[in-house]
């Protein structure tokens, strides 16, 4: 049987008598629908196409492509064709798309309309792109559009290939830098489905699936796109902004049996409903978050207003989606749960020493959908992977039970007092204040050029600076008087990635 991951994940559908399921519906006003017949085909002919324009075998396919129904098209008629799509994030500027352009030297480039004024300029000028073709309804001058793209072709097989060959990529999300270029296998996405899908999730072709996190996001796009496909499942996709009305709209008019958040979405949701006396009434079963660490009140009013719990766990793009995890019916919030059937975690010190329970080290992680490297950075990739075991920048403390708690972010760690800080466990107590909506805390030098916490906190409406006083008494109480923020400053939004991980770093060139 072939290696190739778009076998399992589209050709065995048809076989399985699933051609005529709506496997995606797009959730706007004239929103279509794509059932696994048309995926099958669409997919077919991209492969065609791709081959009848040149595109050879390994070579890259940039996606600037909306979460729509062409993305499931591409991403899996270009891996049966043995292209090597790169999903990028919709959400960059034109400065950091010439800059993936170049490290990633792809020859074709898929731009949704919406997208193309951004895109544009660094597409223009890549010297290595042969191809660029517009999904929407104009083509512009030195484009093709996707209608022309396909027109003619007859759908292709899947190429046959090892599973060990490199599939796709995806680009870190950069919450601490320059995006880098990661490269997966045709074999990780099985076994990410195999794994947490499968085993934590329980998904189930009767799901009906929706994720606030976008399909060019690793937790998007298991969450949207192979989880859902693992199953025959259907998957609602959404090209717009997931705020707290879309999202909230899409819940009530799609009613989905699975929904994939994050801790901001999560909060600003609630805030919403609570504002509005009421929340929408939605068949979930399963809520999922990650990209940061749910605080333990977020979770705790959700289970209160939903009637059930968030399934929080981690994951990285290094290893494609969760690896640790909370699941249903064994949710301890305020941890990241156990390790995912599957994987392996430990906790290593500054020597690569394992720790004892309750001392905070480096999560490392073995398992098999684990990056094949760094594109073109060999000294991060000989720093993350090692051997089978792959660094994850997360500090980490495990309990006399067995669970893991976040700590912070390597970069974000520091120590008061000779004593290691937890940034997550101070940003926890603060949003569990009435008043504070969002938090973040860095370390902050005070005029003995001694590090202490600082926090800067978004407020709820109605809230202004006379809440800091409350706040900081607050958190005395609520965590020890050493730990405290040192100083408080409100501002109006916290800098994120749009996978909603906080850039603690441009907070710290603030402080």
């Amino acid at each position: 049987m072939t290696g190739n991951a778009s076998h399992w994940f589209v050709d065995r559908h048809i076989a399985e008598g699933r051609g005529a399921k709506t496997a995606f519906e797009e959730a706007w006003e004239g929103g279509r629908q794509l059932t696994y017949g048309a995926l099958a085909e669409g997919a077919g002919q991209v492969a065609d196409a791709l081959t009848r324009s040149g595109i050879s075998r390994e070579a890259r396919a940039a996606m600037f492509v909306l979460d729509q129904i062409e993305f499931p098209q591409i991403f899996w008629g270009a891996l049966k064709a043995g292209v090597v799509p790169v999903a990028l994030n919709t959400l960059l500027s034109t400065d950091v798309y010439g800059a993936i352009l170049r490290d990633s030297r792809a020859a074709i480039a898929f731009v949704s309309q919406e997208l193309w004024d951004v895109v544009a300029p660094a597409v223009q000028a890549s010297p290595h792109l042969r191809h660029i073709v517009v999904i929407g309804p104009e083509a512009p001058e030195g484009t093709q559009s996707w209608e022309a793209f396909v027109a003619g072709t007859t759908p292709a097989e899947t190429l046959e290939c090892s599973a060990d060959e490199i599939a796709f990529w995806l680009y870190s999300s950069g919450s601490t830098g320059a995006p880098k270029g990661v490269r997966h296998v045709h074999s990780a996405l099985r076994q990410t489905c195999d794994t947490f899908a499968r085993q934590v999730l329980d998904i189930q072709e009767t799901d009906k699936v929706f994720s606030a996190a976008k399909l060019f996001f690793a937790y998007g796009l298991g969450n949207g796109m192979s989880f859902p496909m693992s199953v025959g499942a259907t998957s609602v996709l959404f090209n717009g902004r997931p705020t707290p009305d879309t999202v909230s709209h899409i819940l009530e008019a799609h009613q989905p049996t699975v929904y994939y958040g994050v801790p901001t979405l999560y909060a600003a949701l609630l805030h919403k409903w609570e504002t509005d006396g009421a929340a929408p009434q939605v068949p979930l079963r399963c809520c999922t978050s990650a990209g940061e660490a749910l605080p333990a009140e977020i979770g705790r009013k959700w289970r209160d207003l939903m009637g059930i719990d968030i399934i929080d766990g981690v994951g990285s793009t290094e290893m494609l989606h969760i690896f640790l995890s909370n699941r249903p019916g064994d949710v301890q919030y305020g941890t990241s749960g156990t390790a995912v059937p599957g994987y392996e975690v430990r906790l290593v010190d500054e020597d690569g020493a394992e720790v004892d329970t309750g001392v905070v080290g480096e999560l490392l992680v073995r398992g098999g959908s684990a990056a094949a490297d760094y594109w073109n950075q060999r000294d991060k990739t000989r720093r993350t992977f090692e051997g089978e075991w792959t660094r994850t920048g997360d500090k980490y403390e495990r309990t006399a039970a067995g669970r893991f708690i976040y700590c912070g972010r390597t970069d974000d760690m520091f120590k008061v007092s000779g004593i290691w800080v937890s940034p997550f466990e101070i940003e926890q107590a603060l949003v569990a204040f009435p008043a504070v909506l969002e938090a973040a805390v860095v370390a902050h030098r005070d005029e003995d050029d001694l590090e202490k916490p600082k926090a800067f906190v978004v407020l709820k409406p109605g809230h202004g600076p006379e809440a800091v006083a409350g706040i900081r008494a607050f958190i005395k109480d609520k965590i020890g008087k050493w730990k405290y923020p040192r100083w408080i400053e409100i501002i109006d939004d916290l800098p994120k990635t749009s996978t909603g991980k906080i850039q603690r770093f441009k907070l710290r060139g603030r402080s």
